[in-house]
This record gives C-alpha cells, sequence and structure tokens, in this order.
C-alpha cells in the first residue's frame, strides 16, 4: 500500500475551493505550472480527471463532487499532522522518553533535567535505565531513545553529540588517612581499592599508570557501578575512582583529591538513532540534556 503525499490532499481542497489553477496557485505559493503539475499528480492518484473546463472556469468531476465533504475532512487532517510535526506542542505533548545512562550521570543531571522537562512538558516522563551489559543495539532497535555516556566506538550510523569533558578523581571519606601528608602514587597504591565496572574488570588505566611507576594497587572490590563504589568508600577506608563531574559530591559526603598518575580526559556524550534526528520532540529533549550539561 502506497501512502499519498498530504500535501496532495490539501492540495486538492484547494483546488475545489478555489475552482482555479491560476487561484489555488497563489493561495499556495506555487507557480501556476507547478499547481498544474500537482493537479496531474492528483488526477494519476486518483484515477480521475478531477476537475475538467466548464466556460473560463473548472467544474468537479461527479465522482470527485459525491467525495468532497470526505476530502475536505481528510485534508483538515492532514494539515492538523503537518502543524504538530513544524510546530511542536510541548504543553500537550504526551510522551515517555527511555534513556540510558548511568547512576551517576541521573544523580548528578537528572533532577534537573526532569525540572526543565515538567516544567514546559508535563505530559513528558523520563525513564531512566542502565544500559544492559552487551547491549549495543537499544537504540537502533527502538528499546531507547537516548544514551548518555563516554562510549568511543559507538554502532557507525548512531548520531552523537558531546556534552561535557569529564576526568577522573580520587574519592575517600573524610579523616581518611591518605589525606594526610604529600599525595604520591605509592601512598594511593597502599590502600585497598574499589573498582567501579559494568563489565566486571578489576583492571583499568588507572592500574597501568602504576604499573609504569612500578606499583600496583589492591583492587578489595568490584561494584557495577560509580555511586555503589561512593557507598562503599563512605563507609570504609577504600578509595573509589569516579568522574569529577558526574559524582554528586554532596550526597555522600567524601573528600575528593586529583589522582596522583595521570589518565586521560573523557568525553560524556548522547547518542541517538538517526531515524529520530528530525523528531521535533526528540530534538527538543537532547537541547535540554545539551543545556542541563552545560
Amino acid at each position: 500500500m502506497i501512502l499519498p503525499d498530504l500535501n496532495l490532499l490539501i492540495a486538492l481542497d484547494v483546488l475545489l475551493t478555489e475552482g482555479s489553477v491560476a487561484a489555488a496557485a497563489k493561495k499556495m505559493n506555487l507557480s501556476p505550472p507547478a499547481m498544474s503539475r500537482t493537479l496531474g499528480r492528483i488526477r494519476d492518484l486518483l484515477g480521475d480527471p478531477v476537475l475538467v473546463r466548464s466556460g473560463r472556469g473548472l467544474t468537479p468531476t461527479v465522482r470527485v463532487e459525491a467525495l468532497r465533504e470526505r476530502l475536505r475532512a481528510v485534508a483538515e487532517d492532514a494539515q492538523a499532522i503537518i502543524r504538530t510535526e513544524r510546530g511542536l506542542d510541548l504543553a500537550r505533548l504526551e510522551r515517555t522518553f527511555t534513556i540510558h545512562a548511568n547512576d551517576g550521570f541521573v544523580e548528578t543531571f537528572g533532577a534537573a533535567l526532569i525540572a526543565r522537562v515538567m516544567e514546559v512538558a508535563p505530559g513528558v516522563r523520563l525513564r531512566f535505565a542502565q544500559k544492559p551489559e552487551g547491549d549495543d543495539m537499544a537504540l537502533r532497535a527502538g528499546r531507547a531513545d537516548l544514551e548518555t555516556g563516554a562510549t568511543s566506538r559507538p554502532l557507525p550510523e548512531l548520531r552523537v553529540q558531546a556534552l561535557f569533558k569529564d576526568r577522573f578523581v580520587g574519592a575517600v571519606r573524610v579523616g581518611h588517612p591518605l589525606l594526610e601528608g604529600r599525595m604520591t602514587p605509592k601512598r594511593f597504591a597502599a590502600f585497598g581499592h574499589i573498582s567501579a565496572s559494568r563489565r566486571g574488570l578489576d583492571h583499568g588505566p588507572i592500574d597501568d599508570e602504576l604499573a609504569a611507576k612500578g606499583l600496583r594497587r589492591r583492587v578489595a572490590a568490584v561494584v557495577p557501578g560509580f555511586s555503589a563504589a561512593l557507598a562503599l568508600a563512605r563507609d570504609s577506608d577504600l578509595v573509589a575512582s569516579v568522574p569529577e563531574k558526574e559524582t554528586s559530591r554532596d550526597r555522600y559526603g567524601l573528600a575528593m583529591f586529583p589522582l596522583p598518575v595521570s589518565t586521560a580526559t573523557i568525553t560524556v556524550s548522547q547518542f541517538w538513532h538517526p531515524r529520530l534526528d528530525a523528531d521535533p520532540a526528540h530534538r527538543w529533549l537532547r537541547s535540554c540534556v545539551k543545556d542541563i550539561c552545560r
């Protein structure tokens, strides 16, 4: 089944109302030849002459005249659809967006993003969820509308927009002995550490940097996310390494410090599938995320 161009239905309604190609062209801001070509397409679509010459004007065929009221209703619906797509009415928008994001992102930016959305689009709901391990197809399959993170190699067709730069810092409980005296790689490595890894890894770039200095840290615990790492650090002498901007310091009452080893700056971005690129509501959501992270 081939769906007709909605603009053809609107053009037909104008032609029937005006009874003239020239008048219809003027009303639709088209040239008379362009309007004539449009009438030709309408005739092909309906398999009917549609309008025939009658004196100096055009008269609808019997078939089109019988369909006139139905055509008018369809044309009005078509115009409403086009207006909705071109002019998004956020106050009336009813939609749920699923966003894959880690706990640190949600804790740091979630409340502000929800407030921004509710202020202008109270009918919109945000569903935050962790990206399941190994699920690189969620955006392509429509299981998620948006994803945030530091993924360096997403699916090739995905759209990517950088949100902010971040770096890893150390986090320990207030009064931790590591805070006493000069922070050195050796003292840093001497304490037990927490590894935050969705894949359950206990080795990463920090370990590589320490190894280059002939040092090795002891990973006492591996947790799936940064929130769990911070919670453990708060109640023990273990050291957590977490993204600085994606971590809410006040929530945990922890002391943060620059790592005594070099780690690469990470870029946190938002990702989406191209099918949502031009969707007005999705464009608006992406702009909200970008503004909040700024």
